[in-house]
Parts: structure tokens; sequence; C-alpha cells
């Protein structure tokens, strides 16, 4: 089991079964926030669409290829983060996340994504992580930047969003800059 405490408010855990029905709550109580720029919420209408989630999440660490956890913060589960995939032909991984709205602002994601890039340099001995967001969410696009991630560029129309395209941000970095930067603010 993966289980990694940030401070003492907050923590990775990788994501199980069991708690499905929490990440669903959590995802419908949040749903119209979350659905400005995340693409899955009109497919995900019920419990077992989760359950069906973490499925896949579970499949993809044992194979080995991402790492999904819930975000715990004061015990309750209040988002969820991870690398989306890993590519180890290139050793890049890549992080995406989400945060029910009640708990923004309080640096929870911004710490997460700190824990999860420096475990991908320090444990899995990756060269670079990488952060995409649409160029108009504002609050992603700030973790990356916070966390002195470099803006690699901006792909054009690259995701359709339930009925426009956005386009997508790059951030990247890369293990010698961030072992270089000694990030410790957060």
């Amino acid at each position: 089991m993966f289980i990694h405490k940030i401070d003492e408010e907050i923590s990775l855990k990788l994501i199980e079964l069991k708690e499905g029905e929490k990440v669903f709550e959590l995802t419908d109580h949040s749903r119209e926030y979350l659905r400005e720029w995340l693409p899955w919420l009109d497919t995900t209408t019920k419990r077992e669409d989760t359950i069906e989630f973490i499925k896949t999440c579970l499949t993809g660490f044992a194979e080995n290829k991402s790492l999904t956890t819930v975000i715990l913060y004061k015990g309750e589960i209040v988002g969820a983060a991870g690398f989306n995939s890993i590519n180890w032909s290139n050793k890049t991984a890549y992080i995406g996340y989400w945060l029910a709205e009640e708990y923004q602002g309080k640096g929870i994601m911004t710490k997460a994504a700190k824990a999860l890039t420096e475990y991908a340099f320090k444990e899995l001995n990756l060269n670079k992580v990488e952060i995409r967001a649409a160029a108009g969410n504002k609050k992603s696009r700030s973790i990356p930047e916070r966390l002195n991630f470099v803006n690699e560029g901006c792909i054009r129309k690259a995701e359709w969003l339930y009925d426009h395209y956005v386009d997508h941000v790059i951030y990247g970095i890369l293990a010698e800059e961030w072992n270089k930067n000694e990030i410790n603010s957060y």
C-alpha cells in the first residue's frame, strides 16, 4: 500500500475500491465546480462509474504505469492526485489532480504536487515531471508556477471540454532543476 505523509494534516494514499462511495460523493458534491475544467464529469454519474475508474487506477499501479492517490486532509478524502501516466522509456511522469471546491485555497494541492514531484525524482529516479492545465484554468496553472516548473508552451485545442476546445499549457521540470532549486517553501 502506498501512503505518503506530507505534513500533520495532508497525506497521499493509493486509491482503494472501498473508497468508491466516498470519492463518488465528493465528485458529485463538487460536480458543477469540477465540470468547468474536467472532461469526465458527465460520464461519472453513479458510484459504479467511480468503482470502474478505481479498478483502472489499480491496474495501472500494478503494471507500474500510473499512481492514483486520494488526498487526505485531516483524515478526510478531499480530492485526488497522482501520475496519470509514467513513461519509463523517457523517464517522465505526468501529474494530474482535482480538489473539492471547499478545500481550495489551503495549499493542499501545491503540497500534493510538490510531494509527487519529489517522489518522482527521489524514489522513481525519473528525469522529468509534467503538469498540463487548460490555459484559462488559473488555479491549476498556479500550482506548477509556484513550484518553479517551466512553461514549455501551449498545445492549441488540446482537449474537447463538453462543447468546446481548450488549449493546454504544458509545464515541466527536470530532476536537475528541481534539485538545484531546493524548493522548500511549501
